[in-house]
């Protein structure tokens, strides 16, 4: 019996009279199939299955492929390999094993802002979450003049301490030309 949506089927293992409809009237179901799954789903009741089997039921192909994947085909036929070639799916973890290993992870995590993390720790995280890009701005080209006043140095006695003087001064003369708003004119 055919069940479940357009492209993902799911078969109800049923036992019924050969002339009714697929999905009509059964007698009894004895398993069930979804091969939708990896490795797919397949759930048959070896007694009722061999009692329908004892009875004279003849099974269709789909089902008997079925029943000798289960061992049940070998068992009514008295062959070897009676065991089957079924392959079981791992079971999966409960809910609330899979919840507490998350929880347990988001607390190893630092959080920002939560810890102090040294200076160099700090800016290895601000590179990794926002990578700086320096671009140079074209820089107009100014003259510009440098002039350095020389200021005497009155000579100290032996014993006193030199003092040095103050590096130069750098003046730049700014000509009108150079400044943004002129170039915009």
């Amino acid at each position: 019996m055919r069940m479940g949506k357009i492209r993902t089927p799911y078969f109800r293992i049923v036992v019924t009279d050969s002339r009714k409809a697929r999905n009509g009237l059964s007698i009894e179901e004895i398993g069930r199939y979804a091969p939708g799954q990896e490795p797919s789903l397949i759930e048959v009741n070896s007694e009722r299955a061999l009692y329908w089997l004892g009875t004279g039921a003849l099974p269709t192909e789909a089902v008997e492929a079925i029943l000798k994947v289960t061992g049940d085909w070998q068992k009514h036929k008295g062959l070897p390999g009676t065991e089957g070639t079924l392959r079981v799916a791992a079971p999966k973890p409960h809910k609330s094993v899979a919840y507490e290993a998350a929880v347990k992870q988001a607390m190893d995590e630092p959080k920002e802002g939560a810890t102090t993390l040294k200076k160099k720790a700090q800016e290895k995280l601000a590179a990794k979450a926002n990578p700086v890009v320096v671009e140079e701005a074209p820089v107009a080209e100014a003259p510009v003049e440098v002039v350095a006043e020389e200021t005497p140095v009155a000579e100290a006695p032996a014993e006193a301490v030199v003092e040095e003087s103050p590096a130069p001064e750098v003046v730049a003369e700014v000509t009108p030309e150079a400044t943004p708003e002129a170039a915009a004119e």
